[in-house]
Parts: C-alpha cells; structure tokens; sequence
C-alpha cells in the first residue's frame, strides 16, 4: 500500500512538470519584459529553450497543441480517480468490481444477474413475506382499550421457542414471566414515565445512570493506579451506539490534538461490523487487517498500517466471532507509541472477564489497568442482565469524553447540550440496569459466571469428542466456535435449526458458534446430543436439506466480487423492514 501511496505520488509529481514545461514560454516573455537589457546565462538559456520548444512544437497543429494539456489532465484525473479506488478497496477488488460492472453492459446479463439476486432474497426471507400480508397499515378506528394486551399475548405466542434454544440473545436465566426477569420489568414499568434529557425534573434516573457507570467502572480498573483516576462515561442504547461514540470521540480528540483531517482508523477481521457502520457514519477509512494464526488481532500487522491519519486501533476481549481476547496489552503499547487512540470491545466481556479472573481462570489485562487503552464499550443487556437497550461507553479521562458531546448555541429554541446520540433515552431501561446490578451484586455475578464458563467448557469437551469437528482457536470466555474440514459445516447449521437450535454462521473460517448464556445451564447434554445427531447425519447424507440455508451460506462466503454480496444483503434488509 505505502508503494501504491509512492507511485500516485510520482504521478502527481510528472503531472505538475508537465504542466509547468508547458508554461515555459510565459516565464520568458516575462522575463524579457522585466529585463529588457540584461543579459545573463540565465537569459540566454531562457532564449533557447523557447526557441527549440517553438522549432519542435511548430509541426504540430494548433489544435493538438491545445488538445494536449487538456487531453493529459483527463489522463491524470482518471488514473488519480483509479489510484484512489485501488487504495481503498485493494488492487484485486478493483479488478474483479471492473470486470464485473463492464460484463454487466452485454446485453441481458444486467437483467438476469438481478433476477437472480432477487431469487437469493426471497431464499433468505422465507415465508416471511406471506406472514407481512396480514399487518396492520392503519389505525383502528375505534380503540381496543385494555384488550390490547390479550392481542399482544397473543402475537407473543407466535415467537419461536427460545428457552435454551439461542446463541446469545436472552442472557438471563429462567422465564421470563419469574425471577430476574420480574425484577427487571418491575423497575423499568416503575421508570417507564422517565427521561434523563430533563436531568432537573427525573434526578432518580439521572443517579443511577452515573452509579452504573461508575460500578461498572469499578472492575475494569477504575480503582487501578495506571488507570489515572479519572474513568467516566455514559449509558447507551446498546453496544453499537457505544462503539459509535467511541470512533466519533477518537475522531474528534485526534483532531484537536494532532490536527487530523482525514482520519482512518485500523482493526482486525475479528471486529466487530458496528465499526463499518462508525466508518461510514463518520467519514473515516477503515482498514481491516487478517487476524494471526491464534485468531488473535496481529499487532505487527496493524504496526504497518498505522500512518499520520491513523486516529484508532481496536482491540476486543472476546471477539464475538470466536470468543478469542486480544493481545490489549500490546496495543496498549502500540497505541501509546504512536500517541492514537485505542478502543476496547468489552461488549461481550465486560460483565465475565473481571468476574472469571476472581474465580480462578487465567485472564489477560484487558482494561483500563493496561496503559493506553483511551476507551472502552461494555453491554449491561449482556452479561449485566438488563434490560434490552442498556450498553456504556467509558472514557480514561474527561478530556477525552469531552468530544463526545455536542453543544449547540446558535438553535432559537436555547442553549443545548447532550451526551450520547439519542436526546430523548429512556430512564426505564436505566433503572432496569440498576436494579439488576444492585440486586444481583458481586456475588450473584461470581456465581452466575462460574455456571455459564463451566457450561463452556463443557460445550468445549464434548466438541472435542466429535471427531469431525474442530474448535477454532482456543476460546478465552463463554463463546465456542467450530468447523470442519470433511463435512459442510453449514449443513449441520440447518440441521441444527430444524431442531430448534439457533447458532450464529460465520466466515473465514466456514464455521458456527454458540454463545452460551444462563440459559443454556439445564440444556447442555441436549445441545451435545442434538449436535452430535446432526454431524452423523450430514456424514451419512451429505447435501443440504429441503429449505436449509447452507448452499447460500457456501456460495456468499465464495463469491469474489464483495459487492455484489453486499447488494444482496442491502437488497434482503430493504424488503424485510
């Protein structure tokens, strides 16, 4: 990339003494009519080269003379414009976007391409588009009043079953109708009527908000000398709006401290997409670099691609692809020999890390005890147990978090300021976070971890025992992913499915993983079972089975042109909501 970096620059460089040899005739004139009776080498040369641009230009056309420039500024603009395309997106997916787009124009291929795109699409939705026929479009005329709510149970008995059955999604244990799910609703039924934008008015809120954020700064190395004191942060609407912050934040300190103006941010092939979504939101470059053979970040990798617009790099702990923690403590010091920013995914993590290190398993640093860590995401609505929507984003010190906030003076309706994306939040879901925290409390978090890490293990154990699969990587936390190298991978998905089991596929490696929760305590053997059943299956009868995904899955993870993947995924979202 740096020699792609140096041959644009040549070019620009041959393009600017292209243009100034054409001006040579002007500066001698000019010279001449500044220094009419002088006479110098300098003169004398100037003489000559217009002579001998005027003997070997004089076989040319008038028009080809003016044509020329021109013609070589097109040039110049078009390989600029390729240069840049080949710098962003890399010089093998320039080529295959090119040839792409020029097989396109042959007449009917644009046609039946699409056609076959939308095949895809329709694949993917399933039966859903029948089931959008009976949605409502309008209100109805006459209220339904408290019945309401017979009709929303209703509409709640059509949710698959999920008890047990999901890789993440529910994290607490038990009904939801009983336990932690009870106290949980009931604070956040008790709150619903609350906004902490009106920090006057709904001062209950307003302190749980800052007691959650300071608790949950508290075991990820607050109270650490190397942290510097000064950990602060707010709550968000989920782990992706907190990543937001973060790159936004980074941007905007790296701005005002290094004068950055083009920002581009690095991250390993392991990160999570909420930073796509941060790049494109915040018009920053993102480069993604392959993770090593462990499937960790490679800090030696993302070394090289550091350059004077570098405002970030990322670390996670776990990854949510693998569930593999990154070497923090050597981008910490990557990040601080280079004077960048460094953010640390703890969305995953936050509530089991600092928990499993107390109960005996081996964990690396991973917050902010580990000196240059600038910023740090944490779910609550994870392993905290809360309420759907309830994330944070922590920051090393205020000066930092500082730009995260936008402050408006000039808006006729007063003098605004507010912390997060949303103006409006609402302080339910926060006092949901607080309730949960403050009920089940150091202990309730210890043995909670305990359970789902030996679930894990477990998990781990009986993989092992399969000998068609392989694990991927060595798991640090509660995710196991696992592939094959002699069944389809994605075919034992869909069986897996028609069981009832709901697993995440991933990619680069081909493989899927299950995040394990406190629901999955009671159903381990169950999961072990059903996915030692399926394997045997698959083996004995390759071949994907009757409205299974896996030939989709197959084919996406092989197509080379990347754009023509994300059309196909843009293309499903756009009719799906």
């Amino acid at each position: 990339m740096k020699r792609l970096r140096h041959n644009k620059n040549k070019f620009c460089l041959f393009s600017d003494l292209f243009l100034s040899c054409t001006c040579v005739g002007f500066v001698v004139q000019e010279y001449q009519a500044s220094s009419p009776s002088m006479e110098s080498p300098i003169s004398s040369f100037l003489i000559g080269l217009r002579a001998f641009a005027n003997s070997f230009l004089s076989q040319y056309e008038p028009l080809a003379l003016i044509l020329a420039p021109l013609l070589s500024l097109l040039f110049a603009f078009i390989l600029q414009s390729f240069l840049c395309v080949v710098h962003d997106k890399g010089l093998k997916q320039t080529l295959i976007g090119f040839l792409i787009s020029s097989f396109k124009l042959i007449p009917g291929v644009k046609s039946y391409i699409d056609a076959e795109k939308q095949k895809v699409v329709d694949k993917l939705q399933s039966t859903s588009k029948n089931k959008r026929d009976g949605w409502r479009s309008v209100l109805p005329k006459a209220g339904l009043g408290i019945e309401v709510l017979e009709k929303m149970k209703d509409e709640k008995r059509n949710d698959v079953i999920w008890q047990g059955k999901c890789s993440g999604t529910v994290y607490i244990g038990g009904s939801d109708s009983e336990g932690h799910f009870s106290l949980i609703n009931e604070a956040c039924s008790m709150f619903s009527h609350t906004n902490p934008l009106h920090m006057d008015v709904f001062q209950s809120v307003v302190r749980f908000e800052a007691e959650v954020v300071a608790m949950t700064a508290s075991f990820l190395g607050s109270k650490e000398k190397t942290s510097g004191g000064q950990i602060c942060g707010n709550m968000t609407s989920g782990g992706t709006e907190s990543i937001l912050l973060a790159v936004k934040t980074s941007r905007d300190y790296m701005k005002a401290k290094k004068g950055i103006t083009r920002p581009e941010m690095i991250i390993p092939e392991s990160a999570h997409s909420a930073y796509d979504k941060a790049a494109q939101y915040f018009n920053i470059k993102l480069w993604r670099v392959p993770v090593n053979k462990e499937f960790q970040a490679d800090v030696k990798a993302i070394r090289r691609f550091i350059n004077k617009n570098t405002v970030m790099i990322v670390g996670s702990a776990p990854g949510f692809p693998h569930g593999i923690i990154d070497p923090i403590e050597e981008l910490g010091e990557l990040a601080l020999s280079y004077r960048i920013c460094l953010h640390v995914d703890l969305c995953l993590g936050g509530f089991v890390l600092p928990f499993a290190r107390k109960i005996g398993y081996p964990v690396p640093p991973f917050d902010f005890s580990v000196e240059g860590v600038t910023s740090i995401s944490v779910d609550v609505h994870k392993y905290g147990l809360a309420p759907k929507g309830t994330s944070i984003v922590l920051y090393r010190n205020h000066d930092i978090r500082k730009h995260q906030f936008v402050a408006v003076t000039e808006w006729s309706g007063g003098l605004y300021v507010s912390p997060t994306m949303a103006g409006s939040r609402p302080g339910g879901l926060i006092a949901g976070a607080w309730a949960s925290m403050m009920s089940l409390g150091l202990q309730g978090y210890l043995e909670h971890t305990k359970n789902i890490m030996e679930v894990s293990k477990r998990i781990q154990k009986g993989i092992k025992e399969i000998p068609e699969l392989y694990i991927i990587g060595r798991p640090d936390m509660t995710i196991v992913a696992f592939g094959s190298d002699t069944i389809d991978i994605f075919e034992v998905n869909d069986l897996m499915s028609s069981k009832g089991w709901h697993l995440n596929a991933l990619q680069r490696p081909n493989s899927i993983h299950i995040c394990v929760t406190l629901q999955h305590v009671p159903v381990v053997e169950d999961f072990l079972k059903d996915l030692t059943e399926s394997v045997q299956t698959v083996k004995e009868n390759p071949g994907p089975i009757s409205g299974g995904l896996a030939p989709i899955y197959g084919a996406a993870g092989r197509m080379p042109d990347r754009g023509m993947v994300q059309e196909l995924l843009v293309n499903f979202m756009d009719s799906s909501c």
